[in-house]
């Protein structure tokens, strides 16, 4: 996009004075109407697709990805593993009392949990399921906790899935205007995972009420997602296990949480780091989850040396350390040796972040999918405590992607940066330098005013918006005016991240009173990802994170001049245009459903990020994107000229490429003379027409 040509997508026409919505279906009486009586019709970007006009009004499979209500009923956890695994079932009123209890205390409370029940055995009353299974039975929704190879079933009616009545809803904005994720494996694999995440953050939002009212966090937002993806029956790849490649799983995706690993049918166990099942008369491994350090990564990045399971010292009491034994895992993964079978390898690597909740630092653990490794041998080796462990070594399968981690790694080691041609494009504006990479050609970015604000004419005033009197922050949403626009709730959670797709977003502003650590002021703060640039083979210049970005977090503000619709109308480069004023549609809850208000506006506006602009504007369209535009207002209360601003719909590994869609359409650009003008796509996605408009 940035060496001339318009990146690949659709586009739509202009037609003076109204414009076609966002479904592209143009009547021929408006057809007629417009003439093409202008002096020639651009290939644009649209107004930011599901805001606007062009927000999609929910329905029950696009929109309103989740309803809980009072006939909503949770089916019951598929088992974690299938052939030689046992469970014991324990029914004791007694222990589902205690169980019940740890879902306000967390994972601790559940591994003390566990050491009560087994020690307890010879008095509960035990049920062997036909394939070895058991669980925990009572009345409501389950939460599962895997302790080794034996899970808890609680049942907890407190969740979101028990309570009564409880309407429960996220709004996930889709792929694109014209995709879905039936009939193609991986847009459903994606679609679990962003509903899941999704589910997350709005689950959180809710613990911190939770936080601020009763000084304590009751749930894990993670299990209780699990429940509802599984109610809905939203899980993928969960029915007989898979040896080898899951469908719809591509090498490097990354997950927040174990919970995801099993919804996709990745890893099945919460936590239990080894997954195996029978095959041909004997155990072999399927997967495997390591949280540690990896052997020498630089020198034999596809070498790993993976410790065996057992022996380690757990729980409170701090219990004796033991030998290892060769059985169950530790024995799946032997047999694996002469089965030559490829195990499944997902890494774990840990990252300090700030947690705006409590101003603390915390460890957050990101999963990574690595691909498939065959297990070469076993050690047995003498372990930190004195005893006996076993060390497996596993070896990557050649022919596999590169593995975004270890290139980042080799990135910060080295002392020059392969294809580096800019040190920060931004010229020190930015918080993190903005670097230039291309190992394509010799080629260097454009030239251009790289600018951190919109950039507004000289005739247009913005009218201050009046502000809230929060002064200790905004907390009550019967006193918060912010709140009351934004329907009763900040839009954000304590992470900075949004938590469902709005038509608009209302931040709190300069007027308000509330401190800068308001959660309500997320976007106008400015980027806070280190990003940088870099040459693709087909589509100019592209943008991608040196670092992970989980999902709903804010990217950056596609930011530019604003022009009339009138004046941009004689720009000679019409590539980085972007429609932001032709309607609006105000959002309100009405009975539990989302209303859409469509307000027609006389006048239709453009940012132009052609002379002046920021990295927004070399990031690229795609049909399937991992990007969405989202209007937002902060600083003026003029809803014709929002802040267009992009956040992640899903979680993104370092070095993917950052995209969205930018609404245009097939055969809705017209040359001078009205004919239809059509140029390839080239985003490679799999719902890719191969056609731009």
């Amino acid at each position: 996009m940035a060496d001339g040509r318009v990146p690949s997508g659709g586009a739509k026409p202009c037609f003076p004075p109204e414009r076609p919505i966002s479904d592209g279906n143009v009547s021929k009486e408006t057809n007629l109407k417009a003439k093409y009586f202008r002096a020639r019709v651009r290939a644009i970007r649209e107004f930011p697709p599901f805001c606007g006009m062009n927000a999609i009004c929910p329905t029950e499979e696009e929109r309103l990805r989740i309803v809980l209500g009072n006939k909503t009923s949770v089916a019951p956890v598929e088992g974690t593993v299938q052939g030689t695994l046992s469970r014991e079932t324990v029914r004791a009123k007694e222990e589902c009392s205690l169980v019940r209890k740890t879902a306000r205390t967390g994972i601790e409370e559940l591994d003390r949990v566990v050491r009560d029940a087994n020690a307890k055995k010879r008095d509960m009353k035990k049920k062997l399921l036909p394939s070895g299974k058991t669980s925990y039975e009572n009345k409501g929704a389950q939460v599962v906790k895997d302790k080794g190879d034996f899970s808890i079933c609680e049942q907890d009616e407190d969740s979101p899935a028990g309570q009564r009545p409880h309407d429960f809803q996220v709004i996930l904005p889709p792929f694109g205007p014209d995709s879905s994720s039936h009939g193609n494996v991986r847009n459903k694999v994606r679609e679990t995972q962003r509903l899941f995440q999704a589910i997350c953050r709005k689950l959180l939002q809710g613990e911190e009420a939770n936080l601020k009212k009763q000084g304590y966090l009751s749930r894990r937002p993670d299990l209780k997602a699990a429940q509802i993806i599984r109610a809905k029956g939203k899980e993928v790849n969960t029915g007989k296990q898979i040896i080898g490649s899951v469908p719809g799983v591509d090498v490097g995706d990354e997950f927040q949480y174990r919970v995801e690993l099993a919804l996709v049918g990745i890893h099945r166990l919460y936590q239990a780091g080894i997954d195996y099942m029978k095959d041909g008369g004997m155990i072999i491994a399927t997967s495997i989850v390591a949280s540690g350090g990896y052997a020498d990564d630089l020198d034999n990045p596809d070498v790993l040396i993976y410790s065996g399971h057992g022996g380690n010292i757990t729980g409170r009491d701090k219990q004796q350390p033991e030998d290892q034994k060769l059985e169950r895992g530790n024995l799946a993964l032997k047999n694996s040796i002469l089965a030559k079978n490829p195990v499944r390898v997902i890494r774990g690597s840990k990252e300090t972040k700030l947690c705006t909740l409590d101003a603390r630092a915390k460890i957050v653990l990101t999963y990574t999918y690595d691909g498939l490794y065959t297990v070469e041998r076993y050690m047995r080796d003498v372990g930190p405590h004195g005893k006996l462990v076993f060390k497996f070594e596993l070896k990557r399968i050649p022919g596999q992607p590169k593995l975004a981690w270890k290139e980042v790694k080799k990135s910060i080691r080295s002392k020059i940066r392969e294809g580096l041609c800019v040190g920060d494009i931004s010229g020190g504006k930015e918080l993190f330098p903005i670097c230039a990479v291309n190992t394509i050609d010799n080629k260097r970015p454009p030239k251009f005013n790289y600018i951190t604000e919109m950039k507004y004419p000289d005739w247009y005033c913005p009218t201050a918006p009046k502000g809230c009197d929060c002064i200790s922050g905004c907390l009550d949403s019967k006193k918060c005016s912010c709140m009351f626009n934004n329907g009763g709730k900040i839009p954000y959670d304590c992470n900075g991240s949004i938590v469902d797709a709005k038509p608009l977003v209302y931040e709190c502003g300069p007027s308000c009173k509330c401190p800068p650590s308001c959660y309500n002021k997320v976007s106008q703060h400015g980027m806070k990802i280190q990003l940088e640039i870099f040459k693709t083979k087909s589509r100019g210049w592209g943008v991608r994170s040196l670092t992970s970005i989980p999902s709903g977090s804010f990217i950056c503000e596609y930011i530019g001049e604003l022009l009339e619709d009138k004046e941009a109308e004689k720009r000679q480069n019409d590539e980085y245009l972007f429609d932001i004023g032709h309607n609006f549609s105000d959002c309100s809850l009405i009975g539990g459903l989302l209303t859409l208000k469509p307000v027609v506006q006389d006048e239709c506006f453009t940012i132009d990020a052609a002379q002046c602009g920021n990295v927004g504007r070399f990031i690229n369209h795609s049909c399937s994107p991992n990007l969405y535009a989202q209007n937002v207002l902060y600083d003026h209360e003029d809803k014709s000229k929002p802040h267009i601003m992009l956040f992640a719909a899903e979680n993104i590994p370092p070095l993917k490429e950052l995209t969205y869609h930018y609404n245009y359409f097939v055969d809705q650009v017209r040359d001078l003379n009205g004919n239809i003008k059509m140029k390839s796509c080239y985003c490679g996605a799999a719902e890719c027409t191969g056609r731009m408009y």
